[in-house]
C-alpha cells in the first residue's frame, strides 16, 4: 500500500512539473513604432553575461532567431534593434499533502517535498539608434536538467516562442 501511495504521489509530481506552464510577462515603450523595425542582431555584451551554459545559450539564439524570422524581420550585420538576453534560477520547494488518507493511518507519510529549480528568461528588444530599451519579455518556468539534448531544444524553442509571440505588441 505504501509503495502504491508513493508511486501515485511520484506520478502527481511528473504530471505537474510536465504540464507546467510558463509565465510570462512583458513591456515595452508606448512611444515606440514597432513596425520601423525590420532587422535585428544579438548583443554580445548582454549574452556573454548569461549564466548558463553555452550550449542553452546557443539553443536560446536560435529559437530567438527563428522567432523573429517568422515575424518578417531578418538578422543583419547593421541592424535597427539589438537583442540581449538574461537569465535567473530560484531554488522552489513544493510541499504536497495527502488528502486522502487521514494522519491517523499514515502519520508519517503526509507530506512530500520536492524541491526544483525555477528559471527566469528576459529577451530584450534595444533600440540601436536610441540605444534605448523598446521591449522586454520574462518568461519563468521549468526547465529540467536532466533532459536530453533535442528536449532540452525543444522545452527552449517552446519557451522562447511564448514569449515572442507576445511581440511586437498590439
Amino acid at each position: 500500500m505504501k509503495s502504491l501511495y508513493f508511486g501515485f504521489i511520484a506520478g502527481i509530481l511528473i504530471l505537474s512539473n510536465a504540464c507546467s506552464s510558463i509565465n510570462i510577462t512583458t513591456d515595452y515603450d508606448t512611444n515606440t513604432n514597432f513596425e520601423q523595425y525590420k532587422t535585428f542582431a544579438f548583443y554580445r555584451p548582454g549574452i556573454d553575461k548569461a549564466t548558463i551554459s553555452d550550449l542553452d545559450k546557443k539553443r536560446i539564439l536560435k529559437a530567438i532567431t527563428a522567432e523573429l524570422k517568422n515575424k518578417g524581420m531578418q538578422k543583419s550585420e547593421t541592424p535597427d534593434v539589438l537583442i540581449s538576453i538574461f537569465t535567473k534560477a530560484r531554488e522552489k520547494v513544493n510541499i504536497y499533502q495527502n488528502p486522502w488518507y487521514p494522519s491517523y493511518y499514515y502519520p508519517y507519510h503526509r507530506q512530500h517535498v520536492s524541491k526544483y529549480t525555477e528559471g527566469t528568461l528576459f529577451i530584450d528588444l534595444i533600440d540601436k539608434e536610441g540605444k534605448k530599451l523598446i521591449w522586454q519579455g520574462i518568461g519563468k518556468g521549468f526547465l529540467s536538467k536532466s533532459s536530453k539534448p533535442e528536449k532540452r531544444e525543444a522545452n527552449i524553442q517552446k519557451f522562447v516562442q511564448e514569449i515572442l509571440d507576445e511581440y511586437p505588441p498590439e
